[in-house]
């Protein structure tokens, strides 16, 4: 076990010493492969029953996944003959790498293949070549448990130095691969590059695209196909390439199927929407495509029947569409209508002005002016904002 504890200890010395303190003679791949091979003699001793019947147990005392996590996954190492295998990645991960036990447990809750990959052929050539790239191991540490699969793939190099240049910053990289974790598996030059191409010539660029949403940045692993007809469904919907909202419709329409987007446009024509309120609406909130019909059929009806509001206002001012009617738009809409029938508000106030006002500014100029005159008036917008009010436009008697 000593010795075993010396060998883990010398190649962590190896991965951190700078290229240059090496001796010219021993690459540190050499050096590892060494280490790696006398390390997996050591610890070859077979365990006194087949892994498959210690899985689970192994994967919460050792690798500190929950009961349940392990009763999910534990089918997938199962097939194992034994633990040196899962032992050396363990001791690669935490010993060598220094990735801290609850990042250890999150990745192998998520991929927990991982404990099969051969630490010697495998991920110790990965952790070398991205030492050749200037990555210390507290940043190869957080890099594993957001892309475990590209540790297992032998264009991790190559793709971490070309995304690390597209995208400025390892930070950066590291925020993307949160969203899309294949980013460093998938080929540069089928699909990255010519996603990446099509994107410029529709005016975005790299970190525009990934900080839109959760599922922007999968735009670059997409296949070049798909993403290219997503980019002419956009176009159809009469949103050009350049457009401020071109970016964020895409991320949107190239992850829905073309009859989803018809059915969100068959349900707003239904409320009298017409050809032009629709390019309005999706010029200007692409996102109102992707909410549910339920949502949709939500806050369209509170703002046409209960607040009266025409299609084309609406349609002009599509964000309306996008709100909580429960949390934003019934309370506010109660309060005005309180301070009006007490005749507290002398001047007709625009709907949408209200409506998208920031709450603190609400709060500022309808809230508190008026909570002494009306005493339960701010306790009563409280209530409705969090959702513990009934539905209704009338506020509750004073």
């Amino acid at each position: 076990m000593a010795v075993h504890h010396f060998r883990v200890r010398a190649l962590s010395l190896i991965l951190r010493s700078p290229p240059s303190l090496l001796p010219s003679h021993a690459h540190p791949i050499v050096s590892i492969h060494r280490l790696l091979s006398a390390a997996a003699t050591a610890s070859s001793v077979s365990s006194p029953r087949p892994f498959a019947a210690e899985a689970e147990d192994y994967l919460v005392s050792r690798c500190g996944l929950t009961r349940a996590q392990a009763l999910k996954v534990a089918e997938k190492i199962s097939h194992l003959s034994s633990r040196s295998k899962p032992d050396a990645v363990l001791a690669f991960l935490g010993g060598t790498l220094g990735v801290p036990a609850a990042d250890v447990a999150a990745l192998l809750a998520i991929d927990p293949s991982f404990l099969c990959a051969d630490v010697e052929r495998t991920l110790a050539p990965r952790i070398a070549d991205l030492g050749g790239l200037g990555l210390l191991p507290d940043k190869i540490a957080r890099l594993i448990p957001v892309a475990p699969n590209s540790f297992r793939n032998r264009f991790l190099r190559r793709n971490l130095e070309f995304w690390l240049k597209e995208l400025g910053s390892f930070d950066k990289l590291l925020q993307v691969l949160r969203r899309n974790s294949g980013l460093l598996s998938i080929d540069l030059d089928k699909v990255a590059k010519p996603n990446l191409a099509l994107l410029q010539q529709c005016g975005m660029n790299v970190s525009e695209i990934a900080g839109i949403s959760l599922y922007s940045a999968r735009l670059f692993t997409m296949n070049p196909n798909l993403l290219r007809d997503a980019v002419e469904r956009v176009e159809e919907l009469g949103v050009e390439r350049g457009a401020r909202m071109f970016c964020r419709a895409l991320a949107l329409i190239a992850f829905m199927s073309r009859e989803v987007v018809a059915r969100r446009i068959r349900l707003l024509r239904k409320f009298g929407f017409s050809e032009d309120h629709m390019l309005l609406i999706v010029r200007k909130a692409p996102l109102v495509l992707g909410l549910s019909e339920q949502k949709v059929r939500r806050n369209v009806d509170f703002l046409m029947k209960d607040v009266g509001l025409e299609a084309r206002y609406i349609a002009q001012r599509p964000v309306l569409i996008l709100y909580s009617v429960e949390r934003r738009l019934l309370p506010r809409h109660c309060l005005l209508k309180v301070l009006r029938e007490k005749e507290l508000l002398k001047v007709e106030l625009d709907y949408y002005v209200t409506a998208s006002m920031a709450e603190k500014i609400f709060l500022q100029k309808f809230v508190f002016p008026y909570k002494d005159v009306v005493p339960s008036l701010a306790d009563g917008y409280a209530s409705k904002c969090s959702g513990k009010a009934t539905n209704g436009v009338a506020w509750p008697e004073e």
